[in-house]
């Protein structure tokens, strides 16, 4: 066999090189999902402090988180499209490059309509930044599917489970004689966003090399039956996980009269529990099935979220304990779309994400609304108008948990009468 100068056959070069150049993409991936999540999840403990500088009400603060789930729907629906057209690397940097600029604007809004604006370009970033990596971990993991989606998505629930804790402490923090409040506290953490550019830059990604005649048409996924029991997995799915982050410490310290650092430390044991999962349970999924996976988890979370209203403060703690089910579905729909649509993977995520986007708009905004509209019945300046209103809402949550279930068992039923289970 040919030796290299150095010494080296051709093919132990080609292979270390190619070591290195999976090593970067990891490190790319993960610290990705780590920017992601803590930027999806200081929202917990500033919601309060925004709700009081603005004067919103609960149904305003729903339709503000909804609105913002529209900047990340729109950027879910062009983004498979630049990484086509770009390529997945330079869509990285754009994601990151916009997560960091909004920070900027968020620190300089002192109007709502200036922050609503900031608020909404971030969650471009982040719809960006999902599909991307969405996109990239579709195309490199290959072998362990559902393993790989799992561990990675699990540094995104590690940094969840600090970002309360973080963001509680540094909007404490004086600099100059001056409070950052929540506003510098996003300033200085989108600001970490920087990081993963460079490793962006660094980094080879895996370009798009199935041909136009390969790939899966759009028109061909839209007729295939599972896609559309996807989109309302991963909807209703997505709602009851993204909603913990920007109510739960609400709800604790207004339901309990919880102080702020308890009720975060709350919300951190949520995002523990739901990235040991990820990263402890991500073998099952491949041993049992995606399919199977997706009604066992969900189930668990929509159970342990009702039992904590209905028990009041002394089972609020499994609250956090639903994050072990919640966790597990969208990654598990991410190795499912890997492994049916190989031939079409960006389209097929593209597709699924965006409408579950819209799934996301309208749930925030019913939880909202739902709050609203029970408070008043019981008594909007009352404190069990309050309570009741917290506690439909919430449960709201739970109940997006359970039709998740009740969804994932019809995909099952469809795919194994077809002998398509995965």
């Amino acid at each position: 066999m040919r030796k290299n100068w150095l010494g080296g056959t051709e093919v132990e070069k080609q292979q270390a090189q190619g070591n290195k150049t999976y090593a970067v993409q990891l490190v790319t991936i993960f610290l990705g999902f780590i920017v992601f999540g803590l930027s999806e999840n200081i929202k917990g403990p500033a919601i309060p402090r925004i709700q009081f500088d603005f004067a919103l009400s609960e149904a305003q603060l729903g339709t503000l988180l909804s609105l913002n789930a529209l900047g990340y729907l729109i950027a879910c629906s062009f983004t498979a499209f630049l990484a086509r057209k770009w390529g997945v690397k330079a869509v990285s940097v754009l994601a990151f490059g916009t997560m960091a600029l909004s920070g900027v604007f968020i620190y300089v809004s002192h109007s709502y309509p200036v922050f609503s604006a900031s608020y909404f370009l971030m969650y471009i970033g982040n719809g960006i930044l999902e599909i991307a990596l969405a996109i990239l971990s579709a195309r490199i993991f290959v072998k362990n599917t559902g393993f790989m989606m799992n561990l990675t998505h699990g540094f995104y629930g590690l940094s969840s489970t600090v970002a309360p804790l973080i963001a509680t402490g540094l909007m404490t923090v004086n600099i100059w004689g001056q409070t950052l409040d929540w506003r510098g506290m996003y300033f200085i953490m989108l600001a970490l966003s920087i990081v993963p550019i460079l490793f962006a830059l660094w980094s080879k990604f895996p370009e798009d090399d199935i041909s136009h005649e390969e790939r899966v048409p759009i028109r061909t996924l839209l007729k295939d039956r599972a896609l559309w029991f996807m989109v309302l997995i991963l909807s209703f799915g997505v709602v009851s996980e993204l909603a913990v982050g920007g109510w739960l410490v609400n709800f604790l310290e207004k339901a309990y009269h919880w102080d702020t650092v308890t009720a975060s430390g709350m919300l951190s044991a949520f995002f523990l529990c739901f990235a040991l999962a990820r990263l402890l349970l991500g073998a099952i999924t491949d041993k049992i099935g995606y399919n199977l996976s997706l009604i066992v988890f969900s189930g668990f979370s929509a159970i342990c979220t009702f039992i904590a209203i209905a028990g009041g403060e002394r089972t609020a703690f499994l609250f956090a304990a639903s994050g072990i089910g919640i966790a597990m579905i969208y990654p598990t729909v991410m190795a499912f779309i890997a492994k049916r649509y190989a031939g079409g993977s960006d389209n097929a995520i593209t597709i699924i994400v965006t409408l579950m986007g819209v799934g996301s708009v309208i749930g925030n905004y019913l939880i909202g609304g739902i709050m609203e509209i029970v408070k008043d019945r019981y008594g909007a300046n009352t404190e069990i108008g309050l309570l009741r209103g917290l506690q439909a809402g919430y449960g709201f949550i739970g109940l997006c948990a359970a039709i998740c279930t009740v969804f994932s068992f019809m995909l099952y039923r469809y795919l194994r009468s077809r002998k398509e289970l995965i």
